[in-house]
């Protein structure tokens, strides 16, 4: 017998095996479909290999857990060179394994750069030796933010740790460190310590550009030091230093910013963000600065904002931890109120969340229903229904070879009128907080009230075709 807390014996009739067993979470692409394929993912990973070789061989694995970590973030792909050759000779493919990256269909060869850049940061010292005025000033003049280690005194403890800290940081952050003394009295350290010297392009009234550290040398305290001031109160955020500032609320104004060709104007609306943001800064709420082109995209397709919109003033949004969504409507002023505005409007609560949602379905009585971002709370939410998910994505494989299981499914479970079988394209729907996904397709069993814990179906759950149950969810 059920105890009387059982809210349901939910019956699922055979969904695949394949969905169940472990399948690899790297793409194959061949001659016939490589194309298609790259176009229709904005990033995609491909390595270039064959069977036969060796070094292939030993990658593959390595590769294989690589895809499974990133799944649900990026896509990575293989090419067999012995049985896809044209699309390996076009790409002029030599040695084995070769790993390149794709960008909305085309080779990015940025990514060399970028290879090279942290290889460069990953051989030579992990801190930089300065012995005058003029290797400091050098060192310090760079468009990242600068570590330096004051050592006057000769301490070779707290230069060895120092020297530790920096090659665990090496990766993220720059490092130097000087024994020549009176280099630290030339910013106002008397004796030893560690200075954090931020970009001089990014100079302002509003804040200090120097920023000394008071703690004790060793590499777990100088890390949550350089993270809480690494980036001072608006940074200039690019796609590649944007991963350091996940997991905060962040308020983004977006411009024709341009340090290189246009220092000046790039700073004059970064100190207008920066004059209203010191007000704001101790609410829990970070600022930053970016390029409107080189974030195009995503203000387009996470916001709704295109380059026509702001009339050439800054397009400004908030994108909180939770991922929920604000864009700034009124125009940007120089003087500054209507940011202070729309900052007074997102703490009163009073601004409603952008949705990225395809439009409502008119009909929507299939047996799986079909949710969008806009009638997700409404369907999956229903206090009054057992809901299953399925988080989907159109190119996925794995999801159009599940789509008869899961048809039939609904078929099955019909005549029940509490139960829902539902799908939504992840791909055009914001997913709301509390749906992890983290590949395709992604299900979810979201109980009758109890809809704030959604149950993840997970590989391993073990389904018969003579039990036909996902299991028995229980109520406190």
């Amino acid at each position: 017998m059920v105890p009387s807390c059982a809210l349901l014996l939910l019956r699922l009739c055979a969904l695949p095996s394949a969905l169940a067993a472990a399948a690899s979470d790297v793409l194959v692409l061949r001659d016939s479909d490589f194309d298609n394929s790259v176009e229709d993912h904005e990033t995609i990973l491909v390595d270039f290999f064959l069977p036969r070789c060796a070094h292939c061989q030993k990658f593959a694995p390595e590769y294989e857990r690589a895809a499974t970590r990133l799944k649900g973030t990026a896509i990575l792909a293989k090419v067999d060179c012995s049985t896809s050759s044209k699309t390996c000779k076009r790409f002029g493919i030599k040695r084995y394994p070769t790993l390149k990256v794709f960008r909305n269909g085309k080779e990015d060869s940025y990514v060399t750069e970028g290879i090279v850049h942290y290889m460069q940061k990953q051989t030579g010292p992990s801190s930089v030796v300065l012995h005058s005025k003029e290797d400091l000033d050098a060192f310090i003049n760079h468009s990242d933010a600068s570590v330096v280690g004051f050592f006057p005194n000769g301490s070779n403890t707290h230069l060895v740790e120092f020297q530790k800290a920096a090659s665990t940081l090496r990766e993220n952050y720059r490092f130097a460190h000087t024994v020549e003394p009176g280099l630290g009295l030339l910013h106002g350290l008397e004796a030893e310590g560690v200075l954090l010297f931020r970009p001089p392009r990014l100079s302002s009234i509003f804040e200090e550009s120097v920023k000394k550290y008071t703690g004790p040398i060793n590499t777990s305290t100088l890390r949550r030091f350089i993270k809480h001031n690494i980036f001072g109160i608006c940074p200039h955020v690019t796609k590649e230093n944007r991963e350091k500032l996940k997991g905060r609320d962040l308020l983004t104004a977006y411009y024709d910013l341009d340090y290189v060709r246009d220092p000046k104007g790039s700073n004059y609306w970064r100190n207008r963000v920066l004059k209203v943001a010191v007000q704001f800064q101790s609410r829990g709420l970070s600022f930053a600065v970016a390029n409107r082109r080189e974030f195009e995209r995503e203000l387009e397709e996470d916001f709704g904002l295109d380059q026509l919109d702001g009339g050439g003033f800054p397009l400004v949004t908030i994108r909180t931890r939770e991922g929920h969504k604000y864009s700034m409507r009124e125009e940007f002023t120089p003087d500054g109120k209507a940011l202070t505005r729309f900052l007074e409007d997102y703490f009163a609560g009073r601004l409603k969340r952008y949705l990225k949602s395809q439009p409502v379905p008119e009909y929507n009585k299939s047996l799986v229903q079909t949710v969008v971002a806009e009638t997700f709370e409404e369907i999956v939410s229903d206090p009054e229904k057992d809901v299953l998910i399925q988080l989907y994505a159109p190119w996925c494989g794995h999801c159009k070879n599940l789509e008869p299981k899961y048809n039939e499914l609904a078929e099955q479970l019909s005549g029940d009128p509490s139960i829902v079988i539902a799908r939504m394209d992840a791909t055009a729907n914001d997913i709301p907080s509390g749906y992890d996904v983290d590949g395709f397709p992604t299900i979810y069993f979201v109980p009758a009230r109890k809809k704030h814990k959604p149950v993840k179906y997970e590989v391993g759950i073990y389904l018969t075709q003579q039990s036909y149950f996902f299991g028995i969810l229980y109520m406190p």
